[in-house]
């Protein structure tokens, strides 16, 4: 299986970085040169890994696409590749629902959202996708813990909350930064807040772990 993603960003090295280290069976994976730093990085971290020329050559040549592109770039740039009726398709974009993904991709074929989260390069989180699709879902639970949506309207919700990274991060980030200034070195800063989070996300996952369980089927069944 070859797959392919369009869009070189942070998603798309957490997601890759998560496949190379998973039970996920390719042959290789293209990426968008679209941002080439990024791309490097992953080439240089493993051999399957492979920086394409265009986007062209991704939608020729892989089994799997997965479109990680911002909504405005993604409308304008997905209406131009001719995509196949066997592939699959799927969007990490936030905002273009699954009636827009199928008038713009044009061919009828398997096209599914998912809402992969920066923890799936640790093979750890849930990943929402809507609609249930069965090779998706056993895809995403070797990379975390797949939650199906059978109402779209529904994963609206879910794309708001996964806004909460970026606030939770420089959470941390201020933190570190106050220790720093009342002198301590940033390298303890780090470690201890690392340590720190970790822990407390582990303690969290230990006792709501029922919970969550209970709640993704509530989630699959609405």
């Amino acid at each position: 299986m070859k797959l392919g993603f369009i869009g070189t960003g942070k998603i798309t090295y957490s997601v890759v970085t998560g496949i190379c280290s998973s039970k996920i069976k390719f042959s290789t994976i293209l990426v968008s040169p679209r941002n080439l730093s990024t791309a490097r990085k992953l080439a240089k971290n493993n051999r399957k890994v492979k920086i394409a020329k265009s986007n062209d050559e991704i939608v020729k040549s892989c089994n799997w696409i997965f479109l990680a592109v911002t909504p405005t770039v993604g409308e304008n740039l997905i209406k131009q590749l001719k995509f196949k009726s066997n592939q699959t398709i799927i969007s990490f974009i936030s905002t273009t629902t699954l009636p827009k993904l199928k008038k713009l991709i044009k061919v009828k074929a398997t096209i599914v959202r998912a809402i992969p989260l920066p923890p799936i390069s640790l093979k750890k989180g849930p990943v929402p996708i809507y609609p249930p699709n069965k090779k998706v879902k056993n895809f995403f639970n070797k990379l975390g813990t797949t939650v199906e949506i059978k109402n779209e309207k529904l994963s609206k919700n879910f794309w708001s909350t996964s806004g909460m990274m970026a606030p939770f991060y420089e959470f941390l980030n201020t933190m570190s930064n106050w220790l720093v200034k009342k002198g301590v070195e940033k390298r303890p800063c780090t470690k201890i807040y690392n340590i720190f989070i970790c822990c407390t996300v582990r303690g969290c996952s230990c006792k709501f772990k029922k919970r969550f369980k209970i709640f993704g089927k509530r989630i699959s069944n609405s």
